[in-house]
């Protein structure tokens, strides 16, 4: 048997979204990741091509997390033929099911892709309960023998809860996978684990080219934001993913509202994902952080605290219209291209009392990032919408590793790694990473293109 490997980069690459690489060793063929790629849209046209790569002929898909630019194209896989096993974290696999059901729900109502794919067909509910039937759950830790030589486990990300870097071991050789990289440490979360001997790196590059304020400072500037917003008498409004940063941005809210920091105010949790996600949280507390542990042991309802009001159903969602300002609304999607927060701004940004606060990654193309841009006026759902209305920005509340957070985390691989490989970012990101990996640590990593393949030698 040859003692060579070959990864492919069929996703993930000159794009923060779509993570998708093959890695060929040991006479087997083993993805990571089966994400959706996105950006303007829910879901970009290129979803829909073939797969470069024959799907039954695919062993193992393993999934660094649930997030879906990492795993949204897992029913297309199953619908293309893929009769492999899955595997994750724990959480991962229960975090997952919510999140694919909601976005086969997303795209089979979106009649410009309907009017191209087979949506439906694609993202059945067989194509869904096919994939969880092959999906295994794994501790951080355990490890799975693929082969005689080749051995796999997963390593705690501190990205989203369950998230985990993909570390494959074969004679002696370790290839590490990150998947996204938390940005650590977090109010709920772990810290991303520290890895001193991959000798082969696959790293995402998000935030390759800029830092994110402290986490000290990014508190302040969240209170002394509610705080003009209730001074105006407006309304607050948090775009928000449905996975983690809800929960992060609610157990910081429930600090500043049981500490007396902001005033006593309506919070609208508009968000079903979320709230049934938030679920999860609870079920899996030896996930979490010893900070947020202590904190359960005497406030059981992290996720809650006076003033919040969770709103499942949409007649609920519509009433929100109706409370009396100040007040704050925290609702999907985080980069305003979906969910029930375009509603909201639709009503909110032209008037400027309000204020809408961008806590995430705005992709390029998307609403948020036109807001963010400074853009006057916004299309969404279909409508040109006037903003008038406070825009504020904090990056510190992004799950992902700053650049210097990023640089630290290869440096502690210095003496060992034998070549970097730069992904999951906008080019000017991964660019400038992989500069700064050269300029920094005396490094080699670059940036490979979609298709590119390369060769590892054991």
């Amino acid at each position: 048997m040859s003692h060579i490997g070959k990864i492919t980069f069929c996703g993930g690459t000159g794009s923060v979204t779509g993570a998708n690489f093959l890695f060929e060793v040991a006479g087997k063929k083993l993805l990571i990741d089966c994400g959706l790629e996105q950006g303007r849209e829910i879901a970009n046209d290129s979803n829909w091509a073939p797969f470069p790569y024959d799907v039954a002929d695919i062993d193992m898909l393993f999934i660094t997390h649930a997030h879906v630019d990492h795993i949204g194209r897992i029913p297309k896989l199953m619908h293309e033929g893929f009769k492999g096993k899955i595997y994750s974290t724990k959480p991962t696999k229960e975090l997952s099911l919510p999140m694919i059901t909601d976005t086969a729900g997303i795209l089979g109502n979106n009649r410009k892709i309907g009017d191209k794919v087979d949506i439906e067909g694609m993202y059945s509910d067989d194509n869904i309960k096919r994939a969880f039937i092959h999906w295994s759950g794994l501790d951080y830790h355990e490890t799975l023998n693929i082969s005689d030589e080749l051995v796999v486990s997963f390593k705690n990300a501190g990205h989203i809860l369950g998230s985990a870097m993909v570390e494959f071991i074969y004679r002696g050789k370790k290839v590490l996978f990150t998947g996204d990289l938390g940005n650590s440490p977090s109010p709920i979360l772990p810290d991303t684990e520290p890895i001193k001997d991959a000798d082969y790196l696959i790293m995402e590059s998000v935030y390759g080219d800029r830092n994110h304020e402290s986490k000290e400072d990014r508190k302040k500037m969240l209170q002394r934001i509610i705080e003009d917003n209730y001074k105006r008498k407006g309304t607050l409004m948090i775009p928000t993913f449905s996975l983690e940063r809800s929960q992060e941005l609610l157990f910081e809210l429930n600090d500043l509202v049981e500490n007396k920091k902001i005033p006593i105010m309506p919070i609208f949790f508009d968000s079903p994902l979320a709230i049934r996600l938030t679920e999860v949280f609870k079920r899996y507390k030896d996930y979490l952080n010893e900070n947020a542990k202590k904190v359960m042991i005497h406030d059981k309802y992290i996720f809650d605290f006076p003033g919040l009001h969770a709103t499942l159903r949409s007649e609920e969602s519509k009433l929100i219209k109706t409370a009396p300002d100040p007040k704050i609304i925290i609702a999907g999607s985080g980069m305003s291209s979906g969910g029930r927060i375009v509603h909201h701004e639709r009503h909110y940004l032209p008037h400027p009392n309000n204020t809408i606060l961008l806590i995430g990654y705005q992709a390029i193309g998307t609403p948020g990032r036109q807001i963010v841009e400074g853009a006057k006026r916004v299309r969404i759902t279909g409508e040109e919408v006037e903003v008038r209305a406070h825009i504020e920005n904090i990056s510190g509340y992004s799950g992902h590793k700053d650049m210097d957070g990023l640089l630290e985390f290869v440096e502690q691989m210095q003496d060992k790694v034998k070549k970097i490989f730069v992904v999951m970012g906008e080019p000017k990101s991964a660019l400038f990473l992989v500069q700064g990996i050269k300029d920094y640590l005396g490094l080699n990593a670059y940036a490979p293109k979609e298709g590119d393949s390369v060769i590892i030698d054991f």
